[in-house]
């Protein structure tokens, strides 16, 4: 199948309230993205975020991010007070600080109001999900503890003796309840958007992080799957050496897998990871796909990503479990980075479609991400959300780079530029081609979502208004033009 979409996540949505969510604005992006002839919606992670708001710094693999919930939806289902929700001044940046203690307040005056009435679904729900009641602790124990990561906890809960947790299941009961309702909220709204999305024709594109954040629910609740010393503090961290991004590298952070052991015990937590990814999403992106191939061990407490090496993952062993477990699961590799045969075979075996970035596009030699490189089984955009917009990019290229910018796509200059890489993009053999909204509203470095080893500033774009009409009519007469209508070839 050609077929085409966005990547537009959902807390850029122009939503009243400081932040997109799941509210009336999603579904009417579904509503552009079908006038628009396009099949698929593009999102990044949305569990809770973590260290600087980022999506792939999340205290849970599996939960959904509480600033995501409609509170105006809530009002409309009885689920909180009419009149309530007072929606905070807009905005064409998220104001995190701002949004998380509004929305914390409400969803407590909607758990007050709400919950008994609901209790036996959210029982049901709770009972249907294995990872809520750790999750719920683990959330429950941080408010606690003022928020502190759990490595900073008293050793009692933070080594999860049982008598400690016992104890803190009973003093913390209500708190608990209240965290397993807000993601009962979560998985309902987003549910219900996820099934208009499909009557419409729009399939879901989401994204997984390979790694989780040291504080998170899941490194704390199952140490046995990290690399920990016997006090349960990493021994190495996961990040990536200097690259075009970072001369220092990026240092990450995250807890390493322990591969051996997961493999031992057949890699049940991975397993049970992908199918909730695939419950939630029509098509799953594995963030640095690479690092199953071969991954970068960084010492714990180094000062940057220098000092890292390669060490040999779990290959093909995990993607025969995967395949041979999980055969409805449509995968798509983040083959970005330091990509070498050991990745390339793997992505062969496996038979996932990889990414080509039109942005990388200008360096010299034979450039996988070159049209003339491209094949059917791929992905293409212009830029990612870790790349500048295409505009911005154009901006900061050198003369060369935009001397075969031009040759490439036939633009004329920056007039163009981001037209004529849409066009490319739209032309080319991948099956799929996925364009950035802000390259679509042609918007420049003020619109770039998150520039990679920086903290602060990142992941707060959003649109100010839903794209009119003539947008939707001059894309759906590209997606036509390149037979990107979603059907069989």
């Amino acid at each position: 199948m050609r077929s085409s979409g966005v990547l537009l996540h959902v807390t850029s949505l122009p939503q009243q309230g400081g932040i997109g969510t799941l509210g009336e604005t999603a579904y009417r992006f579904v509503d552009f993205l079908k006038k628009s002839g396009m099949s698929i919606w593009q999102v990044l992670p949305v569990g809770p975020t973590g260290y600087g708001e980022s999506p792939y710094q999340s205290g849970s693999t599996f939960a959904g991010n509480p600033l995501m919930i409609d509170l105006v939806k809530l009002e409309e289902t009885g689920l909180l007070e009419k009149g309530s929700f007072e929606p905070l001044p807009d905005s064409d940046k998220v104001d995190y600080e701002a949004v998380r203690w509004q929305k914390d307040q409400l969803l407590r005056k909607s758990y007050a109001c709400a919950y008994s009435r609901v209790k036996a679904e959210v029982d049901a729900y709770v009972a249907s999900q294995e990872w809520l009641p750790d999750y719920a602790l683990y959330a429950a124990l941080k408010k606690k503890f003022d928020l502190r990561s759990w490595m900073e906890w008293p050793d009692d809960v933070r080594l999860r003796r049982e008598e400690a947790l016992c104890a803190a299941r009973e003093e913390l009961k209500e708190e608990i309840q209240f965290q397993c309702y807000v993601q009962y909220l979560f998985d309902l709204q987003w549910n219900e958007l996820r099934d208009y999305a499909h009557a419409n024709g729009v399939k879901l594109f989401g994204d997984m992080p390979i790694y989780v954040a040291e504080d998170s629910a899941d490194a704390w609740g199952h140490p046995e799957n990290f690399q920990f010393n016997e006090d349960r503090r990493p021994t190495g961290v996961a990040g990536v050496p200097p690259d075009y991004f970072s001369q220092d590298g990026q240092l990450w952070g995250n807890p390493l897998y322990a591969w051996d052991d997961m493999k031992e015990e057949g890699y049940s937590w991975w397993l049970k990871r992908l199918a909730a990814m695939g419950e939630r999403f029509d098509f799953v992106r594995v963030d640095h796909f690479i690092g199953f191939a071969n991954y970068y061990h960084v010492p714990a407490g180094a000062p940057n990503a220098r000092t890292g090496e390669w060490i040999i993952g779990p290959g093909r062993d995990f993607f025969k479990k995967v395949k041979k477990e999980l055969p409805d699961l449509h995968i798509i590799a983040e083959d970005l980075g330091a990509v070498n045969d050991r990745v390339r075979s793997l992505l062969k075996f496996c038979e996932y479609p990889g990414m080509k970035v039109l942005q990388f596009a200008m360096g010299g030699g034979r450039n996988p991400h070159a049209p003339s490189q491209h094949k059917e089984n791929a992905i293409v955009y212009t830029g990612t959300h870790d790349n500048d917009t295409t505009l911005g990019w154009w901006r900061a290229a050198s003369e060369e780079e935009q001397k075969k910018a031009k040759r490439m796509t036939h633009a004329k200059g920056e007039q163009d530029i981001v037209i004529s890489m849409i066009r490319t993009a739209m032309a080319s053999v991948c099956d799929t081609a996925i364009i950035p909204m802000q390259d679509i509203l042609n918007l420049g470095t003020e619109a770039r979502m998150n520039i990679p080893g920086t903290v602060g500033g990142n992941w707060a774009w959003r649109m100010t208004e839903l794209p009119n009409t003539k947008v939707a009519r001059e894309l759906k007469a590209l997606v036509k033009e390149n037979h990107r209508e979603g059907k069989k070839k």
